[in-house]
């Protein structure tokens, strides 16, 4: 039985090139950048080489981008970071309610500190408009955060859109994006629409784990949330994780170069699924379709099956999926994203996520459809007893 992995929103598999170059700086070129002689010479080149990558791949400058521990740490020292940095000038945060927990306990942090926090609800399609975002600023407001990319159901926000409209109306306003389902699957140049704060991860695009990005708006100020010995201008100090920075380095530019073949592949894989799950009965689909959704993620619900039952019977075939969010599956309840877009209670609690990867095949949909046909019918039956 043959391994049919779908669950790539969770983690990715790493490039056999990412593996290379991230064994290489482990057991070759296992300097400390910080140090003077060859050695560190020689690891510092691997984080000059990838500051390189990135800031071409986001079109800015390499003193914009900073090394973290992976988006969590990215989007917490952007959020908690900037709300501490900018606190003398209000007191006001703007979110959603569907945003990552990385996002949302963070906010719940700040509000323990004094802070207030806006919530803002998403219509059908899963995302807030502009207007939704405009018409919640006030004279206090200091920070606005939305994801880019919704990691359940796949729906995209517009957030250069919301950028521009933030830099213009409200330019005192930092506006970050949590851009972990996005990276490397849509083009986004945070600068050049008024974006000031960009996360990304590792492990979304092929990556090692452990590893993120944090884009920072020259001229945005940052109150640091690890101390130490001044690496990375003080922002992040500490160490930097040299095998780590040259795998995500790696991963970028190979996500990159192949972006667009990727983006038409997965589009193609997405649009296939939907059409033949639409087919069974009691299945519907949550979330946006066609090109209002990503390419890599699909929800989907069916109905009389509990989602765990469903996962676990797939998994029994060889193939793995999710019922939701990886990084909220050790507090298991209702979906706020599902809940937030109007998916009835029926359908919350029997919903699974599929997601796709360029490593994803049409052959292995195919198989995935077969199980989730042969499954149904008997799992159905024994929930009615």
């Amino acid at each position: 039985m043959r391994e049919i992995y779908l669950d790539n929103s969770a983690t990715t598999r790493a490039y056999d090139e990412v593996r290379e170059i991230v064994g290489q700086v482990m057991t070759g070129d296992y300097g400390n950048p910080s140090s003077l002689h060859l050695k560190g010479v020689e690891a510092e080149k691997y984080i000059k080489k990838s500051l390189e990558v990135i800031s071409r791949a986001l079109k800015c400058e390499d003193k914009e981008i900073f090394f973290t521990s992976g988006g969590t740490e990215s989007d917490n020292l952007a959020i908690i970071g900037g709300a501490f940095a900018s606190k003398r000038k209000g007191n006001h945060l703007i979110t959603t309610k569907i945003e990552h927990p990385a996002v949302l306990n963070a906010m719940g942090f700040l509000e323990t500190c004094g802070f207030e926090v806006t919530y803002l609800p998403v219509n059908r399609e899963g995302i807030v408009t502009p207007e939704d975002v405009r018409n919640a600023l006030r004279e206090d407001t200091i920070l606005v955060s939305t994801m880019h990319v919704n990691n359940e159901i796949g729906s995209v926000f517009p957030v250069e859109e919301i950028g521009t409209m933030l830099k213009k109306e409200a330019p005192r306003v930092l506006y970050h994006v949590d851009g972990v389902q996005a990276f490397g699957r849509y083009t986004l140049y945070p600068g050049r629409c008024g974006i000031d704060l960009y996360a990304f991860s590792g492990h979304k695009i092929h990556g090692p784990k452990g590893t993120g990005v944090l884009y920072v708006r020259d001229g945005v100020r940052l109150t640091p949330m690890i101390y130490g010995g001044g690496q990375q201008k003080g922002i992040r100090p500490g160490t930097e994780n040299v095998p780590g920075i040259a795998g995500i380095g790696k991963a970028v530019e190979l996500t990159v170069k192949h972006q667009k073949e990727t983006f038409e592949k997965l589009r193609e894989i997405k649009e296939h699924f939907t059409r033949e799950l639409l087919k069974i009965d009691g299945v519907v689909i949550n979330g946006p379709t066609g090109d209002k959704g990503a390419p890599h993620i699909l929800n989907a619900g069916f109905s009389g099956v509990r989602a765990e039952v469903l996962l676990h019977s797939l998994e029994e075939d060889g193939i793995y999926v999710s019922s939701g969010s990886a990084c909220a599956s050790n507090h298991p309840g209702i979906s706020e994203t599902l809940k937030g877009i109007g998916v009835s209670d029926e359908y919350i609690t029997s919903s699974i996520r599929f997601s796709f990867s360029e490593f994803t095949t049409m052959d292995e949909i195919s198989e995935t459809l077969e199980s989730i046909k042969r499954l149904l019918p008997m799992l159905r039956k024994f929930r009615r007893f």
